[in-house]
């Protein structure tokens, strides 16, 4: 494997990394399956490149936020103002969001954005060959220590009490509804920015290419969680990250022991359910062998 293979896992593993700290907000913090990411990923995608063709890659990746936390608000009001159930709600607006994101790129499947000046553009002449990893990994560090700023805030407590025991939080007379859309909004908004950057790193997008995101970022998380198990915010963001790199790396071996690409969403299946199930299993048989000893 070249240096250059492994080069581009390392960013393309950072740039999962921000879609990942988007899937442990409402997955880990919220505790709430969001199905909403495989389409703002997408949209985040679309949006980006269509902006970067007409010369302004940065309005790109803001306006991939904007729209990302628009249809993660859509989501967080379908679940608490109208009582539609999560994986319901996250369904529905993915669906929406398919025809929505062929509206933006135009009515094409995909569209190209290579010889278009990239937010990777300006510092070419200065990092030359590292000029993508060193943009991605400053961005991923700036979300990182924002996140982490936001969480540890009287309002972001509140969101994570909001995961941990609604009732609890309702009794203290907080507003679980609101802080259930501002994380869902948060989560998507993080995953549509990571998938504006992700169309500008490849110069293109395609209205398909969110498709199992949201099982990406589980094995992300699941797989860095394997190294990291304290629960405190350092480890776990560090969980994100590093799972998110780490699982890149798994993807490239699979790929370079001849998986094919078009298989790469079912081997990404297999792993996350095995993952979750594996401690369940060992479970039982744990104690099945405790009570037969008894």
């Amino acid at each position: 494997m070249s240096l250059a293979v492994l080069q581009d896992a390392i960013e393309l593993g950072m740039i999962f990394s921000i879609m990942s700290l988007g899937v442990f907000l409402s997955f880990r913090v919220l505790n709430i399956p969001d199905l909403t990411i495989d389409g703002s990923f997408t949209t985040g995608c679309a949006i980006s490149a269509i902006i970067a063709q007409m010369g302004h890659p940065f309005l790109g990746v803001f306006m991939a936020f904007v729209l990302g936390a628009m249809a993660g608000g859509i989501t967080g009001i379908l679940q608490t103002k109208c009582r539609i159930q999560p994986l319901l709600a996250g369904i529905l607006t993915m669906t929406a969001l398919y025809s929505i994101n062929l509206k933006i790129m135009g009515g094409q499947p995909n569209i190209s954005i290579f010889g278009k000046t990239t937010i990777f553009t300006p510092l070419k002449g200065i990092f030359g060959a590292n000029t993508k990893a060193f943009v991605i990994l400053v961005i991923l560090l700036f979300l990182m220590i924002l996140l982490y700023a936001f969480l540890k805030t009287q309002l972001g407590m509140s969101l994570r009490a909001t995961g941990d025991n609604e009732a609890m939080v309702r009794a203290s007379s907080i507003n679980s509804d609101a802080m259930k859309i501002m994380g869902i909004t948060l989560a998507n908004a993080l995953v549509a920015f990571a998938g504006g950057i992700f169309a500008q790193y490849q110069n293109f997008a395609d209205v398909s290419g969110g498709v199992g995101m949201m099982v990406v970022g589980l094995a992300s998380i699941i797989v860095g969680e394997a190294f990291f198990r304290k629960k405190t915010l350092p480890f776990q963001f560090a969980a994100v990250i590093s799972g998110a790199i780490v699982y890149r790396f798994i993807l490239t071996f699979a790929l370079q022991f001849g998986i094919g690409a078009s298989d790469l969403n079912l081997f990404s299946a297999i792993l996350v359910a095995l993952a979750i199930s594996l401690p369940y299993v060992k479970g039982k048989k744990r104690r099945r062998k405790h009570a037969g000893l008894k």
